[in-house]
């Protein structure tokens, strides 16, 4: 049976991060990817998780209290636009992912934007290691949701195919406007 979008994010994550590697969860939202990416780095790996909404930063402390993870993990309250200014210059990150759209169950009218998104991808990139990947789940069904996934679609066709593979997933049958999953490889 094919994956959804999620489900193949994590199994795109998993295939390159390994214990001791550093992650970037540019949306943490509820914490689903945070602490499935601080359970990929291991003991000696770093995941530093961005959110703009407290809701998400009390949710994803929640889930992973009393986790051995814990300690891998470095919230955020900022957005991801300015993970610059967290990541030491010098810090090579092996996976990042972003599930663009909304906080589920939250207030609908604070989404990612466009202009955010594409800073923080410029930054994510500078800093991938060779073999490394970010994930890019567009969640595009409410207002402002075209937009963003326009300038994702064009910043990913951009990309040179000398220094990176983009692959493009999605379900073309599917009613309601099912997530869309970019995955950034650089070579």
């Amino acid at each position: 049976m094919l994956k959804t979008a999620l489900h193949f994010s994590r199994q795109l994550l998993a295939e390159v991060l390994q214990p001791g590697d550093i992650a970037v969860d540019a949306t943490m939202g509820n914490g689903h990817d945070t602490l499935f990416m601080a359970e990929c780095v291991g003991k000696t790996g770093l995941v530093y998780a961005f959110d703009i909404q407290a809701q998400a930063i009390e949710a994803t402390k929640a889930r992973l209290t009393d986790t051995p993870f814990e300690q891998r993990v470095q919230l955020i309250f900022d957005g991801h636009q300015n993970l610059a200014l967290y990541l030491p210059k010098e810090t090579t990150i092996k996976a990042a992912i972003f599930n663009l759209g909304y906080l589920p169950k939250s207030d609908k009218s604070i989404i990612t934007l466009p202009n955010t998104t594409k800073k923080a991808l410029e930054a994510l990139l500078e800093r991938l290691e060779p073999k490394g990947r970010v994930v890019l789940v567009a969640y595009y069904g409410h207002e402002g949701g075209e937009a963003e996934l326009s300038t994702v679609r064009h910043y990913c066709e951009q990309l040179p195919q000398e220094r990176y593979n983009v692959l493009n997933y999605q379900f073309i049958n599917q009613k309601n406007q099912p997530p869309i999953l970019f995955c950034i490889e650089k070579k």
